[in-house]
């Protein structure tokens, strides 16, 4: 009966020790496998962030080319209107020049007026008097 005691016991840890192997087996597989989708799930992330810092780039970029052309259209803008302020200026300050000059030129042409009356009038005089005297 002692014998028969033992050799079930030895059975049983022959058993147990014959189970703890494939458990062991399993464990270690498991671990494996487990490495083996960390390092997939470290490689996919890797690849996500490297795709979203691709696709922030390329936002970025996309903003610096919108700011780019709407500092463009403001600097066009202003250009224009500097031009058309220039152009109001010249044609103003031009129809002013036009006034001075004519004003200057009718000044001048009373004044030659006023010589040649003078100078009429004493060449008439001077006439009367030869005449006078003849």
């Amino acid at each position: 009966h002692e014998r028969e005691h033992d050799r079930e016991i030895s059975e049983l840890i022959a058993k147990h020790e014959d189970e703890m192997k494939k458990l062991r087996a399993k464990l270690e597989e498991q671990q494996h496998q487990q490495d083996e989708l960390q390092q997939q799930m470290a490689a996919t992330h890797k690849a996500e962030i490297e795709q979203a810092q691709l696709q922030s780039q390329k936002l970025h970029s996309l903003e610096l080319e919108a700011l780019r052309l709407s500092l463009n259209n403001m600097h066009t803008s202003q250009l224009e209107l500097t031009q058309s302020n220039l152009r109001k200026e010249k044609e103003t300050a031009l129809v002013e020049l036009r006034e001075m000059l004519n004003d200057k030129r009718a000044q001048e042409v009373a004044i030659l007026q006023s010589r040649h009356q003078l100078e009429w009038e004493k060449i008439k005089e001077q006439c009367l008097k030869e005449k006078e005297d003849l």
